[in-house]
Order: C-alpha cells, then structure tokens, then sequence
C-alpha cells in the first residue's frame, strides 16, 4: 500500500516525538493526487474514497508508519523561539519513489503534537485547499516545491475567530528538514546532535558531499546554491512566500509552507500580502535579502563543525554568504534574460531588465500579463497591448530588440519566452474564490482551477477567464496562516 522506510524515525529520540493523529468525526475525500502517488509507488485504491479518507485523515494508521512530530527551533520575523517543532503535522513515514528519491509524506491538520504549545493542532478548510493548489501549481511551474498527495474534509469544525470547516492536507516533501532544526540543537549547544543532523542531510539530500574536504563547509555551500536558485525562481514569476521564517527553510531546496504566499497582480516591488507581515519583512523585493539571512543563521550552527579552527570557521561562513548573493544575482538574470528572450550575457542586461520593471511599476502593469504579451510583441503584436507608459517604452523597446539581435527566428523567441513566462498562475481572487465555494460543499471551481494549473504556459480558450487580472475591487489584499 504505503512502501514505508522510516529514516528519520530511527535518529535518537530528542529529534522528534512520537504521536499519533487525533481521530477526524467524519472524513470525506477532497481530492487524492493519483499521479503522484503513482510516482510514490503507492499502490491504494484510487477509486476506494472512504479508505484514502479514512487514511489521509489519520483515522487509518497504514502499515509501516511511524508517525512523529519533529523538533525544531525557528527565528519567526526576526525573534528567535528555541522550541518549534510540528505543532499541526505528523510526519507519517518514508517511502522511496520509483526513482530512488526518499520522500516524507506527513499529514498537517491531523490533531495536537507534544509541540502543539496549547493550539489544537487542526487545520481549516480554506489553508487546506490554497497549500494544495499553490503547490501543485509551482510544481507545473517547475519550481522545486513540497507536493500535495490528498486533502481530507474532517467534518468537524475548527475554533478561529469563528467556527470553520476542519480539513487535513496530506504533503509530500524530499525531506521536512530545516534551518530551524538546526537551530534546535544549535540552541542547545549540542554539537553531537548537529553533526548526526548534519551527516544525516548530507547522506539523504547531498551524498555527493560524502568523504570531501570540510564536508559541512561543503554542506552550506550546497544549501547556499539551492536556496539561492529557489529564490530566484520565485522572482521570476511573482511569487511572494509571505513568511520566510528559518523554520519554514528547507535544506533541501524546495518551497514549503503556503500559507500566506500569494502571486503578484500589478508589480511592486514592495508588495506584500501577509496579515502578519506589517514591516513587509518578507515583501517581494526583500526575499534575495531575507534568503541570505537566513543562510546566516544555518552558518552560525554548522560553525562548530567546520574544520580549522574558530576563526578560519567564520571566514569560511562568511565567504559562504557572498557566495549566497553571487549565485542568486547569476540565477535571477539567467532567469529574467530567459523571460525577455535574450539569449547569451551582456553587461548591459541589468539595467536593461531593471528599467522594464520600473516601467512595469510606473504602469501599475500585471506582472504575468506583461511578461505574456511581451511574448507576443516579438511575434508582431502591437506593443500598445503592454499598457506600459509609451513615451518610456518607446525609448525602451528599441535598446531590447538590440538586445534580441538580428537574425534569430520570431517565432522561436516567441517560442522560448512563452516557454518560461506562465500564462496562467494561482491569482489570489481565484483561490478565495474556490474556497468560498468549498464551504459550501462545491468543490467544482476547486477542481477546475487545479486542472487547469497543471498547464500554465497553455493558452486555452477554456482557462481564458482564469488569466484575466483581477479588478480593482477584486484584489487580495491580505493573506493568512492557517494550517
């Protein structure tokens, strides 16, 4: 059924706790992601929906788990917290994919933890469904990312600022590792704790670092380059985390925690849509800074491991970093050159790309939109379709069809930028709108705005409502945690 290997559950005992998932009243199926579990080698029932409720929703224990919560510490907005861990999640188990790739499949909304501080470690329907969509839609996007296995209805309701439908999610991640769990043995000085941590990440996601010199130097180089790249991809389609917590930082390179995420409509690079977030710590803009940061943080626990003494372990972080802001400048342009259709390097393609986006900006433009339609410009669609101020395009398209150069295929740039630039995202007013409708029990526009994401560089007739910006007064404002 659930071909379960449970690594993590066999490292001593202070690194998680064992729970079991509290009993849901009435769970009823919401939506089983039969490909992935195919991928998974996950052999139940697609069509049997009571057992993959009874399951999903932990009232079923498959065979071989062994459900855990695990500890970790956190900086949350800047404020340290020493103990975290899964207050709402247990991690089920293991399996091994039918690439050899280890992944955790961990249950999040399924009842209280020993980390769960008093919360009741449920989650409503609402965070439920967005986690689903948003991540199945940066995994079309092809942006490393969590996955979205199941999501179960509980039939009871969850206590917030009034009652809510209750709902488990069912995520699928390389690992649920993070700079904060470093950070929980790092807090405790014990260094035992993270060289058997750090040894562990490196034999489940770095095994290349295995018997290289300064292997967790080597290490936070390897996160350093993953994290950076990630954020980049991020950029790259107006996607905004909303909570870049060191507890919600994987070492492993994928997004994780949807929570308050959102895309951008109009670009600012200020924007922010986090209820919490009232400084825009985590605005769009401050997310390469916030990557590196954070890469801070992972440096100063790995500290006592690195080879050579004290003040050879601190240059060596610190080049690290540089390393971080390096390697993000490189992946951000490698991204943006591909987004405008430039092919090749030019000093020149910063102020290029950056003077687009001030125009964008001054325009109030949508970001994905423009992108789209620039597609088209080359393809020989006026450029009055941008909505950008003309006077500043004007001086600007010349300087960019340069760039372009002469000879090169039309159709094929056309081709390429509409291979990087989505047509379609998860826009903030659509999720609202499914989930305002699964409280109703109509799970249709659910349903068909995640069909419809998992091609989001098509240009379907039929998706063609799904595209459109929202209005002014269809805006979403602000986001929120929930799950």
């Amino acid at each position: 059924m659930l071909p379960f290997d449970n690594s993590y559950a066999r490292l001593p005992s202070h690194f998680h706790a064992s729970v079991l998932p509290a009993p849901a009243a009435k769970p009823k199926l919401i939506r089983y992601n039969a490909a992935l579990a195919e991928e998974l080698g996950i052999t139940l029932d697609a069509e049997d929906d009571d057992l993959l409720a009874a399951i999903f929703s932990g009232n079923t224990l498959p065979e071989g788990a062994s459900p855990l919560a695990m500890a970790y510490a956190g900086h949350q907005f800047g404020g340290f917290n020493p103990q975290l861990g899964d207050g709402r999640a247990i991690l089920l188990g293991e399996v091994v994919d039918r690439t050899g790739k280890r992944r955790d499949i961990q249950l999040k909304g399924a009842g209280p933890t020993p980390f769960s501080r008093n919360g009741d470690g449920r989650a409503a329907l609402g965070p439920v469904l967005r986690e689903y969509i948003v991540s199945e839609a940066m995994h079309a996007l092809g942006i490393p990312t969590t996955r979205a296995l199941a999501a179960v209805a509980t039939g009871q309701a969850v206590r917030r600022e009034t009652p809510l439908p209750g709902a488990v999610f069912t995520r699928v991640a390389a690992s649920h590792i993070r700079v904060g769990t470093f950070q929980f043995f790092a807090a405790r000085g014990d260094t035992d704790g993270l060289r058997t941590l750090a040894d562990y990440v490196i034999a489940r996601h770095y095994p290349e670092l295995n018997g290289v010199e300064n292997p967790y130097l080597a290490l936070l180089h390897a996160i350093v380059d993953a994290q950076s790249a990630l954020i980049a991809r991020w950029m790259a389609v107006g996607f905004i985390h909303g909570v870049m917590n060191t507890d919600n930082v994987t070492v492993s390179g994928e997004t994780i925690d949807f929570g308050p995420c959102a895309f951008l409509d109009e670009y600012d690079p200020k924007k922010k849509f986090s209820s919490i977030d009232q400084r825009g710590r985590y605005a769009y803009a401050n997310q390469p800074g916030i990557g590196q940061w954070n890469m801070a943080r992972l440096a100063e626990c790995l500290l006592p491991l690195f080879e050579g003494g004290e003040e050879k372990a601190v240059e060596d972080a610190n080049a690290a970093l540089v390393r971080f802001g390096e390697s993000f400048q490189r992946h951000w342009l490698n991204n943006f050159r591909a987004k405008f259709g430039i092919e090749g390097e030019d000093d020149d393609d910063l102020a290029l790309i950056n003077d687009f986006l001030g125009l964008m900006h001054q325009s109030e433009a949508d970001f994905t939109v423009t992108f789209r339609r620039l597609g088209h410009v080359v393809g020989g669609e006026s450029s009055t379709s941008l909505n950008l101020l003309p006077d500043e395009l004007a001086q600007w398209l010349p300087r960019w069809q340069a760039r372009l150069g002469t000879g090169r295929d039309p159709a094929h740039i056309e081709a390429v930028m509409h291979a990087t630039n989505p047509a379609l995202i998860p826009r903030n007013h659509r999720i609202e709108e499914a989930i305002a409708a699964a409280i109703y029990d109509d799970y249709s526009y659910f349903e068909r705005l995640t069909g419809a994401l998992q091609k989001p560089f098509d240009e379907a007739d039929a998706t063609a409502d799904l595209r459109v910006p929202p209005t002014v007064e269809e805006r979403v404002a602000r986001t929120f945690c929930g799950t």
